[in-house]
Order: structure tokens, then C-alpha cells, then sequence
């Protein structure tokens, strides 16, 4: 299955192919040679889905809160397109830092969600590459998620519908790299959820709990982070319970982590991080985790631009997805 998309202000753009064709689809969609041997470029994809062609498979969210449901032959002028960029279609997600929202949410988004939901013990599969090209100026440097995008998530549709992967975009104003982290969050025990808690782990950069000291004043910028306008890829990977994830751009190194969605870390208040002490106790989140974590709970990949609190940005992306397309 083929997927490009992308987002904006928050701005966005992903770009999803296949696995296959992940690093040389773009040349074979966006080039030919002519009659007399010369490369030339091919026109511009009208829709999304001539660029990313399984929307049957997804359902489609705006940043003004309306379903899009299925977007073939769809776009939207002002969330939802293609653009020719660097010899190459691309899909434009966007959405903005304030407007409507969908659902229970108080994000907005203009993302894709899997319509067909997986167990943790199935084989499922997410890769992409892309570029954020810009995020908010504006916000609260002690408020974690200002300045931040997600770009690519697994969520549950059962229990809670809690997160146990949420990939982050993070640029204070200023600094020429942002960071790049991955959030888990607790499938919190009992049928209370507000005590729920994420813990981050930095891939290039800062991590969630690096926040400024007063509202305008921020951490050092990071010496190993990404720049707007850089490209990083990340791969998702689920297989017989555990979560395996890496991340690679040019010029850095290349992290890999796991995680196992069957059994938590997390089930005794004595496991609680030192990160989420400092971070999400003070605001009361200080619940424990069930101690079979997501297990027996259907999940499902979203892909696209989320904004996070005080949010705008833009970025591209190409990504394949494997289960249930």
C-alpha cells in the first residue's frame, strides 16, 4: 500500500510509500524520458489519493473538526492537497493551532486513521519520512507540548483509548534544530483515566520534560537536533507484542528502541519515572498502569499533523503502512 500526505499551521506535509519504493517512487512517478533521452518532470498529482491510492482503508480528519471519511478523488484548499516539491508530489496535511476540534479532543488535526484495528499480537507495520517545515512562535515555554506537532501515532479504540506511541516534532522560537522524541502512555489501571501520564524518550534532542524555566525563556538549543526543512524517518514495527521503532536521518545517528505492549513497566507507583514525577505529578496525573498494559485492546496507526497546545507548523512526509490495507 502507497501513502503520501503532509500538514500545516499547525502545517504539515507527509509524503507515505511503500516500503519498496519508500527512497525511488518519487522518480518513477515525477520524471520521464522524453524522445530525445532527456529527463523531464511530470505534471503535479491532482488529489491526494492519486499519490497516496488506499484512502479506503483510512479515514480522513480536517483542521476545522469535520470527517472527511474516505478521501479519494478529495481535496481541501485549505488543509488537504498535493504539492510538487523537489522533483517530487507530495500530500499536504494542515491544521491550526486553534479552531475545531473533533470528538473529545481538544486538539485539532487534519490526520488519517486506519479504519481496520489490530491486536498487539499481530504483525503491523508504519514508515515515513519527513520534513517539518515549520511550528508556532508563540506559547509557554513551561507548558511540555507547546511548540510541538505529532506526526505519526498507535492508538487504542478500547478501554481508555489511551496512546502508546505518539512521535513528536519540538522547536522553541529562536533556535535553528528542534527536537525529536517518542511519548508511551500508561494504559491506566481501574476506570479512572486522570491520572494517566506519558514518558518520553529523546531521539535527537530534547525529550517532553525539557521545558523552559519561565514563559519566554528556553533550555539551550539541542546540538544534535533537526532542523525545519530536514528530513528524519521513523518505522514503526509490531510484532508478537513488542513495539520496535527506529529512526534515521542523514548526518545522525540512527536510534532504535523497543517496547512491550503485553506486560508494563509501570504497574507499581515505585516504577514511576523520575520524569513523570517532575513533570505530571505536580498536575495530579500519578496513576499506575494495568499490568497487561494493551493487551486484548484494538489499535490502530494515525498519521498526519495533531497541534499540541500553543501549535503551528508544517512539515513532509512519505510513509507505508502494512496492516490491514
Amino acid at each position: 500500500m502507497n501513502l503520501k500526505i503532509s500538514t500545516p499551521i499547525i502545517a504539515l506535509y507527509l509524503l507515505l510509500t511503500s516500503t519498496f519504493l519508500i527512497f525511488n517512487s518519487c522518480s518513477v512517478l515525477n520524471k520521464k524520458e522524453n524522445a530525445n533521452g532527456i529527463t523531464e518532470n511530470l505534471a503535479k498529482a491532482n488529489y491526494p489519493s492519486d499519490v497516496i491510492p488506499f484512502f479506503n482503508h483510512w479515514n480522513l480528519i480536517l483542521g476545522d473538526g469535520s470527517n472527511a471519511g474516505q478521501a479519494t478523488n478529495f481535496e481541501h484548499k485549505d488543509f488537504f492537497y498535493t504539492i510538487h516539491d523537489d522533483n517530487r508530489d507530495w500530500v499536504v496535511f494542515k491544521t491550526p493551532n486553534a479552531g475545531n476540534t473533533h470528538g473529545t479532543s481538544n486538539n485539532t488535526r487534519t490526520e488519517l486513521a486506519q479504519l481496520k484495528k489490530w491486536s498487539p499480537m499481530a504483525d503491523a507495520k508504519l514508515k515515513a519520512t519527513l520534513k517539518v517545515m515549520n511550528v508556532a512562535n508563540t506559547g509557554d515555554a513551561r507548558v511540555a507540548a507547546t511548540y510541538s506537532v505529532v506526526v505519526g501515532q498507535i492508538h487504542s479504540a478500547d478501554g481508555h483509548e489511551n496512546e502508546p506511541l505518539k512521535i513528536f516534532y519540538k522547536k522553541f522560537p529562536g533556535h535553528k534544530k528542534g527536537s525529536v522524541f517518542w511519548n508511551y502512555e500508561i494504559n491506566t489501571t481501574g476506570e479512572d483515566n486522570s491520572g494517566r501520564w506519558d514518558y518520553s524518550y529523546p531521539v535527537w534532542g530534547y525529550d517532553f520534560s525539557d521545558v523552559g524555566t519561565e514563559a519566554n525563556i528556553y533550555p539551550p538549543e539541542p546540538k544534535d537536533g533537526i532542523a525545519l526543512g530536514e528530513e528524519f524517518s521513523y518505522e514503526v514495527e509490531i510484532k508478537d507484542g513488542i513495539m520496535h521503532l527506529k529512526f534515521e536521518s542523514e548526518g545522525s545517528e540512527t536510534k532504535t528502541f523497543t517496547k512491550n505492549l503485553l506486560s508494563s513497566e509501570y504497574a507499581k507507583r515505585s516504577d514511576m519515572p523520575e520524569q513523570v514525577k517532575n513533570l505530571f505529578v505536580p498536575i495530579g496525573q500519578d496513576g499506575v498502569e494495568r499490568e497487561s498494559a494493551y493487551t486484548d485492546e484494538g489499535l490502530f496507526f494515525k498519521l498526519g499533523a495533531k497541534s499540541i497546545g500553543f501549535c503551528s507548523c508544517s512539515l513532509l512526509l512519505k510513509a507505508y503502512n502494512k496492516r490491514g490495507c
